[in-house]
């Protein structure tokens, strides 16, 4: 029963956490729609960021208040800097992951932006929040609807092409959950992984942000996420059972070869940047399995 007050209490928090900065946010995204320069749109993109972070921070407070009995390990180089840019690429188990993320990793680097289905830009209080905040949205055309409209290919990487320009004047995070989606037992049988605790991470999402925006990148952060007494949702962390978290943050030079190449025409080139992620995920696979023999010990 306590198990369940305090779940109503920390979703009630989050939700009413969100809807004041949103609306603490409304002013500014005005503002930055009605621009008259780049350099005060870039003004009110600071101030919004501004109010990201202290949503980020009092939901993180919510965290610490109804989460003391949660181990935080956070394995993380001391160079970090919030002024430099980074491509996050990380494993995927739970949405719990994106307040991890945020919990741990909130002014070490950028605040962090992830690629969002153009639908998602209708959600109430936080699809604003995060065209403000120029999260870049993605409107995809599926195979079907290229064939009947060949006219239309390419016109969703032009849209998301557009959207990253906003990052080329100041410092940004591009999370990238590499495996598309998140771990289950079944997902993994069907595309008969080779990783025991990983899915396949896939190649595209990776090589276009690199594409984009990798003379930007100060680096890629390798960002591995276990939750070592088993993977907790939403509404189990709000009800205070998430035993312990460990994040493992390991820096990555990029490969210079990744920055000239064309994924989408170089059929030589796919390869290269597929290879290097599978040698990536074998490696991440063995930390897992490292920090859960730990864990028993």
């Amino acid at each position: 029963m306590i198990d369940i007050l305090r779940g109503l209490a920390s979703s009630g928090f989050f939700v009413l956490n969100t809807i004041f900065w949103c609306l603490f946010l409304l002013p500014w995204a005005l503002l930055k729609a009605c621009a008259p320069s780049k350099k005060f749109r870039l003004w009110c993109t600071e101030k919004i960021l501004w109010v990201a972070e202290k949503w980020v921070a009092w939901n993180s407070l919510n965290i610490q208040v109804l989460q003391k009995g949660t181990r935080w390990d956070l394995r993380i180089p001391a160079n970090l800097n919030p002024n430099r840019s980074y491509l996050v690429c990380v494993n995927h188990q739970s949405w719990t992951d994106i307040l991890a993320l945020q919990f741990l990793l909130n002014r070490k680097i950028p605040f962090m932006r992830f690629f969002l289905k153009q639908q998602l830009l209708y959600v109430p209080f936080l699809g604003l929040a995060w065209w403000a905040l120029d999260y870049p949205f993605m409107k995809r055309h599926s195979r079907e609807y290229l064939k009947k409209h060949p006219e239309k290919k390419g016109e969703d990487l032009a849209t998301t092409r557009k959207a990253l320009e906003a990052f080329r004047h100041s410092p940004v995070s591009i999370l990238n959950f590499l495996e598309g989606t998140r771990f289950s037992q079944e997902k993994h049988l069907a595309q008969h992984s080779p990783y025991q605790h990983l899915l396949l991470a896939k190649s595209g999402g990776f090589a276009f942000a690199l594409g984009m925006m990798g003379n930007q990148f100060d680096a890629i952060l390798d960002v591995t996420i276990v939750y070592p007494q088993g993977v907790v949702s939403f509404w189990q962390a709000f009800c205070g059972r998430m035993s312990s978290v460990v994040m493992d943050v390991v820096p990555l030079e990029i490969p210079s070869e990744f920055l000239k190449g064309d994924y989408l025409n170089d059929e030589e080139f796919r390869p290269k940047i597929q290879s290097w992620l599978n040698e990536l995920w074998q490696k991440k696979d063995q930390k897992i399995s490292k920090i859960l023999n730990e864990s028993l010990k």
